[in-house]
């Protein structure tokens, strides 16, 4: 018996021989204060992380696969976040992200580490948007660890070369918090200045509790009565914020160097008290030299009313979506060997993740608080009328450090 196929049947039957691609979902945790002092912090970062994977969904940037970013609050506390983090591996979460507090990040990190070595096959990946102790991708580096911020070493590389241009700069003042991140920037500052600028003088060096301090008119006078001229802090979130506000109520004179001052709630404390004197330092300013991003400063501010500021949220999903593609897998471990050493093209340029700590490589801003203009300071930060304006982009190689990192790799 003779008979002939239709077209539409040789295309179905065609279709059902092809390969399938299943279409899973990358389920990221996101762990971080979304309640107490930094909850503010931590909400807009949630927000700018399913901003992007809305858009990376749009737009397949991870091919079939989508991306779903789920919060979960750890009031800032180490010991809350080991409680999450068991939480969201019940949930079956392959990967972790969190990076406000480097307290938090070095405890997620031994957690990560010690169940991973427990679960061959079951592991997960840490993807760490701002945590930038030093140590982490140091003495502490981890396979299963990438980091996507600049560490705090390589800010305050580029930081102090940028300051060590100015001959004003004569008496300095560092405080921070009182922590792993706090301590790691006054050691930093310290050497870095004494190569660069052996002139400057360290007339004070305070530690205080973080997230407990509500008035820092007493620090404030003692920056004052030292005579500093130029402030140094690794403070961010609440902690800025008031150390700014107390220092605007005191009329204190000093310029600030800052690595948060972006960071939600300080620029309405800084007001225009700060103009031309708050700078800061970090790996992407929304008014940079082409605008790049401007899609996504814009996009953000219509569905939620807020600034973004935290590319990092841009290079992780970005990361990502390239290392899935490439890796055609979802897996924790396929994910990661195809991290490492990739180039990932996010808002500041073409980044590197570098093999042998998994510490990207990217350039950094140097900018300074100021009215918009309207040309080279187009965006201002809640609604205060005055906004960033970049002085220089150092490229990454500036500001690159050298790691002691001695990885186990899985195999």
């Amino acid at each position: 018996m003779k008979f002939q196929l239709r077209a539409p049947v040789v295309a179905i039957v065609f279709a059902l021989a092809a390969p399938v691609v299943m279409a899973d979902t990358i389920k990221i945790a996101y762990i971080d204060p979304l309640s107490g002092p930094f909850a503010p912090v931590g909400q807009n970062i949630l927000n700018s992380f399913q901003y992007v994977a809305d858009e990376a969904n749009a737009k397949s940037w991870a091919g079939a696969h989508k991306f779903e970013i789920v919060g979960f609050d750890n009031k800032g506390s180490p010991q809350e976040s080991l409680s999450v983090l068991k939480t969201v591996i019940d949930k079956g979460f392959r990967y972790i992200t969190q990076g406000n507090g480097s307290g938090v990040g070095l405890a997620l990190l031994d957690a990560v580490n010690k169940y991973n070595e427990r679960n061959p096959g079951k592991e997960i990946v840490y993807l760490n948007h701002a945590a930038v102790d030093p140590d982490m991708t140091n003495s502490k580096c981890s396979f299963w660890h990438f980091r996507f911020d600049a560490n705090s070493d390589m800010k305050m590389e580029a930081l102090t070369t940028y300051m060590a241009q100015d001959k004003n700069i004569k008496k300095v003042y560092i405080i921070g918090q009182n922590y792993s991140f706090g301590h790691q920037v006054t050691r930093a500052a310290k050497e870095y200045l004494a190569r660069k600028r052996p002139d400057v003088q360290i007339v004070g060096d305070d530690l205080h509790p973080i997230g407990q301090v509500k008035d820092f008119s007493p620090y404030i006078a003692k920056i004052k009565a030292s005579g500093a001229d130029t402030v140094i802090t690794g403070n961010w979130g609440a902690d800025l914020a008031l150390l700014i506000k107390a220092a605007k109520d005191a009329d204190l004179k000093a310029n600030f160097y800052t690595y948060y001052g972006a960071t939600t709630g300080v620029p309405t404390a800084m007001g225009a008290a700060g103009q031309d004197r708050v700078k800061y330092v970090g790996y992407w300013n929304a008014n940079n030299e082409t605008f790049a991003g401007k899609d996504v400063v814009e996009g953000f501010k219509a569905k939620y009313k807020d600034d973004y500021y935290s590319m990092a949220t841009y290079t992780i999903v970005a990361a990502m979506a390239q290392a899935v593609k490439q890796a055609k897998s979802i897996e924790p471990k396929d994910v990661a060997l195809a991290l490492e050493n990739a180039k990932i093209k996010s808002l500041n340029g073409e980044d590197v993740m570098r093999k042998s700590d998994h510490q990207l490589q990217q350039p950094l801003y140097i900018a300074t608080w100021v009215k918009v203009n309207g040309k080279d300071v187009k965006f201002d930060q809640e609604n205060t009328g005055l906004g960033w304006k970049t002085n220089q982009k150092i490229d990454a190689f500036v500001a690159t450090q050298p790691t002691s990192c001695q990885m186990k790799r899985p195999g």
